[in-house]
């Protein structure tokens, strides 16, 4: 039961006589006109107008104003609306505190919640381990601004602006992703019933920052010798190296981890869960690419940690800062041709954009349109499956994935010393 004191007709005088009685930390007066009408005076000075009232069989009390904001006679007004709307089924404490607690409900905790969910289904092979670290990459990093806000508030309007500058950060094929990743997860946690005031999918509703389409740029051997030249002995470029010498996706080989790879072999063996199309792909590692992961130190761990598996990046991820390192990979370019034009008289010619896509499309179109390898042999080493053997199983599967070892060994053999000879 709340503490009262004695009721009395509440008025400004008479209100301003009151005082709390010695010993007391407060003293609360209810209106004898108006039920449920009262003041709290608190040991601070703190007068503020109050109403109870009875909602879901509990006893509830709001704060309508302070004494110094509202006449009594306003805050009695005040004091009958708010009862008139918990007859018609209002409760308006109740909801403040269960604000409160939907307040505690953050974007980050419905991110943890999600990726939990999504963990559990690459366990179950129900989903590819490359699309999770894709998505929990834009989950974490993409969105870790909004990270600290309440899940069911945020607006199209916070999203959309977000969007923005994750396209200007990051690309607006990122943002594409990171919109999607978002929809997904909203989608997720309101079947869930994680948050049950939404009416709708926050995220559907705002506008895709890009229209995507088929690219079929393929490079030339100039363009091919800038980006080797320029890209550095960083981690990124590094990738962008093994990019260009193996026709592997992005993530693939930013993610390679050293039990992958037998040395000895010179064999780099991508498992299931880590390739696009769910199948374990071996990758045969011509000299120079050996070379290059060879060159790459093991990361120092503290005493009685475990070894860092992962190649590239640090900490549990892998590379990361993909824009970013482009942008200064361009930009290096974008410098060394000003500096040749110059050095001719002439004006400097932009490269035109490119992707680290790029790379994969232009290795399969020259190996074969250079080197005259076949086309069924690009197709392995890219990892494609033809409707003919993606229902193969057991020994089947078995057969057909070392069933062109030999001519991949080949094909990116002479590859990469046509690579080579194109970037000197």
């Amino acid at each position: 039961m709340f503490p009262t004191g004695c009721a009395m007709l509440l008025t400004d005088q008479s209100v301003a006589k009151l005082t709390i009685p010695e010993g007391k930390a407060e003293l609360i007066v209810f209106d004898d006109r108006e039920p449920g009408f009262g003041v709290r005076l608190r040991a601070g000075g703190k007068r503020v107008w109050i109403c109870q009232y009875r909602a879901g069989g509990q006893q509830r009390r709001v704060t309508i104003k302070s004494v110094a904001e509202l006449t009594a006679a306003k805050a009695r007004d005040r004091a009958k609306a708010l009862k008139a709307g918990v007859t018609l089924g209002t409760d308006p404490q109740g909801e403040r505190l269960a604000e409160k607690e939907r307040a505690k409900t953050t974007l980050l905790h419905i991110v943890d919640s999600y990726l939990e969910h999504l963990e559990r289904r690459v366990k179950v092979a129900a989903m590819k381990r490359a699309s999770y670290d894709a998505t929990e990459r834009y989950l974490r990093n993409h969105w870790a601004k909004l990270h600290p806000q309440p899940a069911h508030s945020l607006s199209r309007r916070e999203i959309a602006e977000r969007l923005t500058a994750i396209a200007s950060e990051n690309g607006p094929i990122s943002a594409n992703r990171a919109r999607a990743a978002l929809s997904s997860l909203y989608t997720w946690a309101m079947k869930e019933g994680l948050l049950e005031t939404l009416q709708a999918n926050p995220v559907a509703f705002t506008n895709k920052p890009a229209e995507e389409r088929h690219r079929d740029r393929v490079l030339s051997h100039t363009e091919l010798r800038e980006i080797w030249q320029h890209s550095g002995d960083s981690d990124f470029g590094r990738i962008v190296r093994l990019l260009m010498l193996t026709a592997q996706r992005r993530d693939e080989v930013a993610n390679m981890v050293r039990s992958e790879l037998s040395i000895d072999r010179a064999l780099w063996s991508i498992p299931a869960p880590r390739t696009k199309n769910g199948i374990m792909h071996d990758v045969p590692l011509a000299p120079s690419a050996l070379e290059i992961i060879q060159s790459i130190p093991v990361a120092e761990v503290k005493e009685g940690e475990p070894r860092r598996d992962l190649i590239f990046g640090a900490g549990k991820g892998g590379f990361s800062g993909w824009s970013r390192s482009k942008t200064d990979l361009d930009t290096r370019i974008a410098a060394a041709r000003a500096k040749a034009a110059e050095a001719e008289g002439v004006e400097p010619v932009e490269m035109p954009h490119w992707t680290l896509h790029d790379l994969r499309r232009t290795a399969d179109t020259l190996m074969n349109e250079e080197l005259g390898v076949q086309p069924h042999v690009t197709e392995a080493i890219l990892n494609h499956v033809s409707s003919q053997e993606s229902g193969k199983k057991g020994v089947a599967k078995v057969y057909n994935r070392s069933k062109y070892a030999a001519e991949k060994r080949a094909a990116l053999s002479a590859w990469a010393d046509h690579l080579l000879e194109i970037s000197r």
